[in-house]
């Protein structure tokens, strides 16, 4: 029988990038394209978090659990929540984000897009106050576990809508952070 830092290197099947999404300003409009270039250290290019974020932060591309859609429209008495309206880089499907991020310090997972890009998830994307404005009264509270993750960039490269998502143990050169 598997031991626990096993069952945690192992997931069922990959995921897939169902949508890449640009943030050009603040309270701008969200940009949906089928392609975008991940900055290694930064983020996306053209997005405002890779023009602001400082080499290294913590908060350089954030995703969304495509699963979770339904549960804040659910959790806010909508028919439906669009992922453009929560304002995350990434929409992923079918892999379970949480547990891309390690229970074990000397074991650290990465999330591999497509053939290139190798993101770190730093932590949880906490919602933010605009989404009572665009989900209405309660919405904060109903995304709060919900509201995705933030990651950062360790190797860079383009990610397209349709790419596969994998959940890997870090190789040596990633494992630093």
């Amino acid at each position: 029988m598997p031991d626990l830092r096993e069952l945690t290197r192992q997931f069922p099947r990959p995921g897939r990038l169902d949508a890449v999404l640009l943030r050009p300003a603040r309270r701008a409009p969200v940009l949906s394209v089928a392609q975008a270039l991940v900055l290694e250290g930064r983020g996306l290019q053209g997005d405002r978090s890779s023009q602001a974020a400082k080499p290294g932060g913590r908060r350089q591309v954030t995703l969304m659990q495509a699963e979770h859609l339904p549960v804040i429209a659910s959790l806010c008495a909508l028919d439906d929540v669009a992922a453009e309206v929560l304002r995350r880089n990434f929409v992923v499907s079918g892999l379970n984000l949480i547990a891309a991020r390690s229970l074990f310090r000397d074991q650290p997972m990465v999330l591999h897009i497509g053939a290139d890009v190798v993101l770190a998830i730093s932590g949880p994307c906490e919602p933010c106050s605009r989404m009572e404005e665009a989900l209405g009264p309660g919405a904060y509270n109903a995304l709060r576990g919900h509201g995705g993750l933030t990651a950062r960039v360790l190797q860079g490269g383009t990610v397209r809508v349709g790419d596969a998502v994998s959940c890997r143990p870090a190789a040596a050169s990633f494992s630093g952070g």
